[in-house]
């Protein structure tokens, strides 16, 4: 009995155990299941030499979009779609210098990567300083295949103080590196700007530390210089500063005396002077003493583009010495010729011929354009990057480069495309020495040309203008800081009445608020300032001025109108149109039409004919009109749209439409010396959309009383068969002449750049045919081509060749 009892107790306690680890293996999941998602490992885990990289791939795809992948372990992948939400772009954006996300793309829209798939069921909050330290499956711990690649779109604004523009090492320690200042040491050095010599010193946590200079380097100058807005660095006197702390440090060590060893006091003078010698060293020397040194080490290779590429050695939280042997480092810059005070030395240090800046609104900025062949063409955006940004910086007397600009995002150019997939090393002085391709058509269009934000010295510009009254920050009446006879400073308005768009554009670009959309000589509705005096008169701008001070100006303020509401204002935007003709359809389209008078009463009504129309025989005999088409195209960042409202438009009954602006081109014939010997103008018939780029839509049209204007992108085609599109040469006798049409002459409608609205071309007419030559638009040619142009054969005396 008790044998059968404890093998039933046995039985029992073996059924109850497998009972158990059943329930177990149930309640386990097992490798086979989908793992929960976990944190990465962090950079700990990881060589500390190890950052890791992110970068956008894909196409089709602008610059701020596309295929994320990620460098882990030297290996690029790419991220799976799965669980992918807005709050992982927005890290992943940030980690690549952008501000923000704007959407992300699923199903590898931007087609298929490569390698490895690294992260799966990517968790994000939202506020990580890096992809890995988001939730996930684990490095390369993956279902996925690469048809379900993630992509981001970002938001076209980046982070200041990020070093590359498409493969950005994502630093997440807080020694990053953002800001760099000169502070001058010479007393002189501090009233002059810009600033061009100074210790160097890097924003640190609520203040400003200084580098130790021990390793110091000319290259790490030239970055230095480089992010300061400086195109060239200058060898510092090192002596000079050694003396200085030389003798601040025998003067902090020397107990206090005031009287001579001859026991009679020392002269103020003396005392003075010695002090004044030895304050700038002495400032040096407790700034050594204090241990401010957050970096003891820099080794810059010179192309870097900010400090923060360089390799640093950060100060070690318990480190006892600091910089033992050295100093404060010390830099010298030499400015470009747009920032010199000296003006003998402008002449020497002249800016490149071969490159310039179109379309910018703010100084060092702008589409890139080079110089071939005596004709200015772009550069595609194809591979473009700091680097090769920078020599175009530098060349052009600026500092490195602060944004590589792709996607015409400073507009599009016209004419040819000259360089493709430029790689700059950085430390050439010109583009041209940089490798590139040469192109064709099929390889890039004027959507895909590069620009540029340069790095530029701090002028302090900004502090002497302001604006007031106004509904938001970009408009309202100008007020100027100005010095009265006793050197006393006072805010004063300026004088309206010669006030016009070149001027507002000088003050929009000195307030550091873009392009100039108005420039008002009336700004009673801004009245709300005490200030109500003229300080400043006869302004006169070219439009291309840093400051409203370098414009032509009254010595003595004299304005008619001196009362405060007829102080000048204006309102500035971010964006503007840029108008530009299509030179070779007007070469290609002209011809000689003898009209019919009968046929010209609504020519004649709007004012197209020459003057000597109104003594012909009506309905009878002829005109000879020189007739051809001309496309109008906005290339600028905004929509070309006519200054007066539609409430304000004139209908002219003759021809069905209503005109928005009174003049909107000039067409004239020019004789050597310039004079017109016949002319025409036509007021705007209606600007509207003929025809635009493909994927740009039409907004405008003048049938049914529609909006006019002219989209980015899309062209006003006014064809040769319609009334006014001619001058009439009825009078003209046979020559060569110059034939020049002018867009917006009257610069009503802003625009960012007024240099290409006139088109020039060389005129032949021998009494029976014409012919045009060498049609081109104001700023096409080099200055040598442009010369040449206006000696054409037969041009200076007028005769036919």
């Amino acid at each position: 009995m008790k044998k059968s009892r404890c093998f039933q107790q046995l039985a029992f306690n073996l059924l109850y155990g497998l009972w158990i680890t059943c329930c177990l293996a149930q309640t386990t999941p097992s490798n086979a299941a989908t793992p929960a998602p976990t944190p990465s490992p962090s950079p700990s885990q990881r060589p500390m030499n190890e950052r890791l990289k992110v970068r956008l791939a894909g196409y089709p795809r602008k610059h701020n979009e596309g295929r994320v992948e990620i460098s882990y372990k030297g290996e690029w992948g790419t991220i799976c779609d799965d669980d992918f939400s807005l709050a992982n772009a927005n890290v992943l954006c940030r980690q690549m210098g952008f501000v923000s996300a704007t959407g992300w793309a699923h199903s590898a829209k931007y087609g298929k990567g490569q390698g490895k798939i690294w992260l799966d069921n990517v968790l994000c909050n939202g506020g990580e300083k890096s992809i890995e330290f988001c939730k996930s499956r684990g490095w390369g711990n993956s279902d996925c295949t690469h048809d379900e690649d993630a992509g981001v779109v970002c938001k076209d604004e980046r982070i200041p103080g990020f070093v590359e523009s498409n493969v950005i090492d994502a630093h997440v320690d807080e020694n990053k590196i953002e800001e760099v200042r000169l502070r001058p040491v010479v007393a002189m050095a501090k009233k002059r700007l810009p600033i061009t010599e100074g210790v160097v010193e890097v924003k640190y946590k609520d203040g400003w530390a200084q580098i130790c200079d021990l390793g110091w380097t000319i290259k790490n100058t030239r970055v230095i210089c480089g992010m300061l807005g400086f195109p060239h660095e200058k060898k510092v006197n090192k002596n000079f500063y050694k003396r200085l702390r030389k003798r601040a440090a025998e003067k902090v060590s020397r107990p206090k005396v005031n009287v001579s060893a001859s026991g009679r006091p020392t002269s103020k003078a003396k005392a003075n002077s010695k002090s004044k010698q030895s304050s700038t060293g002495k400032r040096l020397y407790l700034e050594r003493q204090k241990s401010y040194f957050h970096i003891h080490s820099v080794a810059c290779t010179g192309t870097e583009i900010h400090l923060a590429a360089c390799p640093l050695e950060f100060k070690k939280p318990n480190a006892t010495v600091s910089c033992e042997g050295g100093m404060a480092a010390v830099v010298s810059c030499m400015p470009g010729p747009l920032f010199m005070q000296n003006s003998g030395l402008k002449k020497k240090l002249r800016t490149s011929r071969n490159v310039r800046l179109k379309g910018g609104a703010r100084l060092g900025e702008g589409r890139v354009e080079v110089l071939k062949d005596n004709e200015w063409g772009t550069v595609c955006d194809d591979r473009w990057n700091l680097q090769s940004a920078s020599v175009v910086c530098r060349e052009l007397g600026f500092g490195s480069a602060k944004e590589a600009l792709t996607g015409s995002r400073m507009g599009q150019g016209m004419g040819p495309i000259y360089m493709n997939e430029v790689k700059c090393g950085g430390q050439e002085r010109t583009i041209w020495s940089c490798p590139f391709k040469n192109i064709t058509s099929e390889d890039c269009q004027h959507t895909e040309d590069a620009g540029v934000r340069c790095n530029i010295p701090y002028m302090g510009l900004e502090n002497s203008i302001r604006l007031t009254g106004g509904r938001t920050r970009y408009e309202g009446r100008l007020e100027v800081l100005s010095s009265d006879a006793n050197g006393t400073q006072r805010w004063g308005l300026i004088c309206g009445e010669t006030w016009t768009t070149k001027e507002a554009m000088v003050a929009c670009r000195q307030l550091g608020l873009g392009y100039a959309n108005q420039g008002v000589q009336e700004t009673w509705y801004w009245d709300s300032s005490n200030v109500t005096e003229m300080v400043m008169s006869g302004i006169k701008c070219t439009g291309s001025e840093m400051s409203i001070n370098q414009c032509q100006h009254h010595k003595t303020v004299s304005c008619q109108k001196s009362a405060a509401k007829f102080g000048a204002g204006v309102i500035c935007s971010e964006t503007t149109s840029d108008l530009v003709l299509n030179a070779p359809l007007v070469q290609q389209t002209v011809y000689i039409e003898d009209r019919p008078l009968h046929m010209l009463y609504c020519a004649a009504e709007e004012d197209c004919l020459s003057k000597s129309a109104a003594k012909a025989n009506w309905p009878y005999g002829h005109r000879r009109l020189l007739r051809f088409s001309s496309q109008i195209n906005n290339i600028g960042r905004a929509d070309f749209k006519p200054k007066a409202g539609r409430h304000s438009w004139v209908w002219h009954a003759c021809h069905g439409h209503y005109h928005s602006m009174d003049i909107f081109t000039h067409y004239d014939l020019l004789n050597a010396n310039g004079s017109k010997v016949a002319e025409g103008h036509k007021a705007s018939f209606c600007l509207e959309d003929t025809d635009c780029q493909e994927g740009v839509s039409k907004r405008y049209e003048c049938a049914n009383f529609g909006d006019q204007g002219i989209t980015v992108g899309c062209w006003d085609l006014y064809r040769h068969d319609i009334d006014c599109q001619w001058i009439d040469i009825t009078d003209v006798r046979p020559g060569n002449y110059i034939f020049q049409i002018v867009i917006n002459p009257n610069h009503e409608v802003a625009e960012s750049d007024f240099s290409n609205n006139a088109m020039k071309c060389n005129c032949k007419y021998d009494g029976n045919r014409v012919w045009l030559h060498n049609c081109h638009v104001g700023d096409a040619l080099s200055e040598e081509a442009e010369r040449r142009f206006e000696k054409y054969p037969g041009q200076l005396n007028n005769q036919v060749s």
